[in-house]
Protein backbone atom coordinates (compact mmCIF):
# COMPACT_ATOMS: atom_id res chain seq x y z
CA UNK A 1 0.00 0.00 0.00
CA UNK A 2 0.82 3.70 -0.62
CA UNK A 3 -0.53 6.97 -0.36
CA UNK A 4 0.85 10.03 -1.92
CA UNK A 5 0.03 13.72 -1.44
CA UNK A 6 0.14 15.75 -4.82
CA UNK A 7 0.35 19.05 -5.95
CA UNK A 8 -3.25 20.55 -6.32
CA UNK A 9 -2.90 20.84 -9.94
CA UNK A 10 -1.32 17.61 -10.30
CA UNK A 11 -4.15 16.40 -8.73
CA UNK A 12 -6.66 17.78 -10.89
CA UNK A 13 -5.03 16.45 -13.88
CA UNK A 14 -4.76 13.17 -12.82
CA UNK A 15 -8.16 13.28 -12.08
CA UNK A 16 -9.18 14.86 -15.47
CA UNK A 17 -7.58 12.14 -17.40
CA UNK A 18 -8.98 9.41 -15.52
CA UNK A 19 -12.48 10.54 -15.75
CA UNK A 20 -11.29 10.92 -19.72
CA UNK A 21 -9.96 7.79 -20.39
CA UNK A 22 -12.27 5.85 -17.88
CA UNK A 23 -9.21 4.27 -15.77
CA UNK A 24 -8.63 4.63 -12.26
CA UNK A 25 -6.25 7.52 -10.70
CA UNK A 26 -4.32 4.86 -9.22
CA UNK A 27 -3.53 3.09 -12.73
CA UNK A 28 -1.99 6.29 -13.69
CA UNK A 29 0.00 6.43 -10.82
CA UNK A 30 1.32 2.97 -11.20
CA UNK A 31 2.02 3.46 -14.64
CA UNK A 32 3.72 6.57 -14.16
CA UNK A 33 6.28 4.58 -11.56
CA UNK A 34 6.74 1.50 -13.58
CA UNK A 35 8.06 3.91 -16.54
CA UNK A 36 10.07 5.86 -14.53
CA UNK A 37 11.65 3.47 -12.07
CA UNK A 38 14.29 1.92 -14.22
CA UNK A 39 15.47 5.41 -14.78
CA UNK A 40 15.69 5.93 -11.55
CA UNK A 41 17.65 2.76 -10.72
CA UNK A 42 19.95 3.35 -13.37
CA UNK A 43 20.89 6.84 -12.45
CA UNK A 44 21.28 5.40 -8.71
CA UNK A 45 23.53 3.08 -10.52
CA UNK A 46 25.24 5.14 -12.49
CA UNK A 47 26.03 7.56 -9.50
CA UNK A 48 27.11 5.17 -7.59
CA UNK A 49 29.99 3.94 -10.02
CA UNK A 50 31.00 7.05 -9.97
CA UNK A 51 31.93 7.51 -6.45
CA UNK A 52 33.33 4.07 -6.65
CA UNK A 53 35.81 5.48 -9.68
CA UNK A 54 36.05 9.09 -8.15
CA UNK A 55 36.96 6.90 -4.74
CA UNK A 56 39.68 4.32 -6.78
CA UNK A 57 37.28 1.62 -5.75
CA UNK A 58 37.07 1.07 -9.79
CA UNK A 59 38.95 1.95 -12.88
CA UNK A 60 37.71 2.43 -16.54
CA UNK A 61 38.27 -0.02 -19.51
CA UNK A 62 38.71 1.75 -23.21
CA UNK A 63 36.23 0.72 -25.85
CA UNK A 64 39.18 -0.35 -28.07
CA UNK A 65 40.68 -2.89 -24.76
CA UNK A 66 36.60 -4.03 -24.48
CA UNK A 67 36.74 -5.06 -28.51
CA UNK A 68 39.99 -6.43 -28.20
CA UNK A 69 39.23 -8.42 -25.17
CA UNK A 70 36.16 -9.67 -26.92
CA UNK A 71 37.93 -10.75 -30.10
CA UNK A 72 35.53 -8.25 -31.63
CA UNK A 73 36.90 -6.06 -35.00
CA UNK A 74 36.27 -1.69 -34.87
Amino acid sequence: MLAIRLPEEVEKRLDALAKATGRTKTFYAREAILEHLDDLEDIYLAEQRLADLKAGRSSTVSFEEIMKRYGIEG
